[in-house]
């Protein structure tokens, strides 16, 4: 049997994350037929994913309440009748983790001391990679810390305020990196998607919620996006930059995880070997 909640902040969130994913649906994309052509609301109805997931409407409407945490069978059923990709079924069942064994989320101060220190070793390591640009991003995508071409390829981190000092954030409102990246609009989303993942781990964290509030106010597509609740997870890519000073850059990133600090992530960026890229780069190390 399920097991009843009070509103957990996890299960709040998985219950929106739900209702969003069925109002991308209609009848016809899961073999429904549409017998009431005058829906008040677009997508599925709640009777018609609990059809699909062969449970009950009231069993369902609690789940999408965030009053119980579903049983992983019909986690699994609730996958296959909204169409789940990969990188949204995990999301969903990290939720549901979450709610199961940790319905507090941890304290602010907890993420802070966690996720904010780099260790030296890795520091020097940032410093070594004198051809890589190289950076450590933190909890809520916190830029930790970089090396120098990191700032000679994206932004003067050096220069910027603690507060400034967040991926996202220079993303949206900084102007330089809407002509920097050549697909921006791209490298938003993705951000954006990034970022709605990381709530599954603490959907209650007040800089979380700070950073999504201020966000929203700044740029109409942030709100627009982070309402989608679409979820990703990136580990690798290739990214075009219009550089201001050396031309064009095309970039491969890897995100590599260090298991004694597993909310931070080492970016690296590399060029193709004897690319115009790889030539670029070294100019731009040696300015």
């Amino acid at each position: 049997m399920p097991s009843p909640v009070h509103q957990a902040p996890h299960l709040r969130e998985l219950g929106a994350f739900l209702k969003t994913r069925r109002s991308e649906l209609s009848p016809s994309d899961v073999g429904l037929p549409d017998l009431d052509q005058r829906r008040r609301v677009s997508g599925l109805r709640r009777e018609e994913v609990a059809q699909l997931a062969a449970i009950s409407t009231d069993y369902y409407t609690r789940i999408e309440q965030g009053r119980l945490v579903p049983s992983e069978q019909v986690l699994a059923a609730l996958v296959r009748a909204l169409q789940l990709d990969s990188d949204q079924s995990e999301y969903l069942d990290n939720l549901a983790d979450h709610a199961t064994h940790r319905s507090t989320p941890r304290p602010a101060a907890q993420l802070r001391t966690g996720g904010s220190r780099v260790r030296p070793q890795v520091r020097r390591l940032l410093d070594q990679l004198t051809d890589t640009p190289a950076i450590v991003l933190g909890p809520r995508t916190d830029i930790l810390a970089w090396n120098p071409l990191a700032t000679k390829v994206y932004a003067d981190f050096d220069a910027m305020a603690p507060h400034e000092l967040n991926y996202v954030r220079l993303i949206f409102t900084d102007p330089r990196m809407r002509e920097l990246f050549a697909d921006w609009t791209a490298v938003a989303r993705s951000c954006v998607a990034i970022l709605r993942r990381e709530a599954a781990i603490n959907p209650a964290d007040p800089a979380l919620s700070a950073l999504v509030g201020e966000l929203t106010i700044a740029d109409r597509q942030f709100g627009q996006w982070w309402a989608a609740r679409n979820v990703a997870r990136q580990d690798f890519g290739v990214k075009v930059l219009n550089h201001p000073v050396v031309g064009e850059l095309t970039l491969d990133w890897e995100i590599f995880r260090y298991s004694g600090a597993p909310e931070q992530q080492l970016v690296l960026n590399s060029a193709e070997d004897g690319s115009q890229t790889q030539e670029r780069l070294a100019r731009l190390g040696r300015m």
